[in-house]
């Protein structure tokens, strides 16, 4: 992959399927985070271990800067931008970790960032996303869309759009985690024979799948499983009128023709989890690895607690992607 074609403005240019992240693309985005990135650490659990049976590698990215993994595919696709297109600044939409993220990476880059928000967000993101710099602006997820709104934004302010997963540098930035987990893995002596990732629009669940070389599971919650059902059926697969949940950092409806190419491309696997499950997660990580993990970033814990993937006698990498919840969610949540 190279830079070329990625970064005009106005229109935000959005990458084709076939332009593809490889492994050399996460490494020279492990090049770009090093230093600004954290490494995350390894963590295990005898409990962990007891409960499904296999030998459990977690990688706790709640503790990334931002709280989330997506510091490093927002740092890593705003630093390739070059210098004679930075003046603009960037636009992208989340509901909260991909906007931290950017706002961060854009302050650190000194460059204007304004985030579009959905209006029902996390009040610890909106404020935490301006608190990095950034200029919110609110959308309605039921009768707006965020994506027409960035194209809009982006053509007036001269901006790049940084989307949250359908990139390739977005991808190969997230893919760092993936990268670091087997060579701490590897120093240790040991091979993972699959990760369980959470899973949104597919971002991350590629990133770890390219970076890590590992056999992928990608984990949904109840009502927004189109990865799940688009890898089942060979094609991508809308969810429609899904309704809420407490997942609110994986409520995408639809992943993108990049992130179904990489991840059925490489025989990648989709599961979801209930809510009951999701909270029985973000409890078994609060006593036993003494972690604060929202609700979307427990997903891929609460597949495998659950039993979902057989883990007996396997090695396994479980991807925490973040802990950027409210306090009262938290507390209900574990109760």
């Amino acid at each position: 992959m190279t830079n070329e074609g990625l970064f005009s403005t106005g229109s935000g240019n959005q990458p084709q399927a076939d332009s593809q992240p490889c492994h050399d693309d996460v490494i020279a985005a492990a090049k770009r985070l090093s230093g600004v990135a954290v490494r995350t650490p390894l963590m295990t659990s005898a409990a962990l271990d007891s409960a499904t049976g296999g030998r459990i590698f977690i990688k706790p990215e709640c503790l990334q800067r931002t709280g989330s993994f997506k510091f490093r595919g927002a740092y890593n696709r705003l630093a390739a931008i070059p210098d004679d297109q930075r003046g603009g600044g960037v636009v992208a939409y989340s509901s909260g970790n991909h906007a931290q993220g950017v706002a961060l990476a854009a302050s650190l880059l000194g460059m204007p960032a304004v985030i579009i928000m959905p209006s029902d967000a996390p009040a610890m993101k909106v404020a935490r996303t301006r608190a990095h710099g950034a200029e919110v602006i609110f959308y309605d997820r039921l009768t707006e869309d965020r994506a027409a709104i960035a194209v809009e934004l982006a053509a007036v302010r001269k901006a790049v759009i940084v989307p949250p997963f359908d990139d390739p540098l977005v991808i190969a930035g997230q893919g760092t985690a993936g990268l670091e987990a087997v060579d701490d893995m590897a120093a240790l002596g040991v091979t993972a024979d699959l990760a369980i990732v959470c899973c949104g629009g597919g971002g991350l669940a590629s990133g770890i799948a390219i970076g890590s070389g590992l056999p992928v599971y990608a984990v949904e919650p109840e009502g927004y499983d189109d990865v799940m059902r688009s890898l089942a059926a060979g094609q991508i697969l809308p969810v429609e009128n899904p309704g809420p949940t407490l997942c609110d950092a994986l409520q995408t409806l639809a992943c993108s023709p990049l992130t179904f190419s990489v991840l059925s491309s490489r025989g990648a696997r989709g599961l979801m989890v209930t809510e009951v499950q999701v909270k029985h997660a973000m409890a078994f990580a609060f006593r036993e690895l003494k972690l604060v993990v929202e609700p979307g970033g427990a997903v891929a814990l609460a597949a495998a607690l659950s039993g979902l993937v057989d883990l007996k006698g396997k090695t396994a990498l479980v991807i925490v992607s973040g802990g950027n919840v409210d306090a009262a969610v938290f507390a209900a949540c574990i109760a």
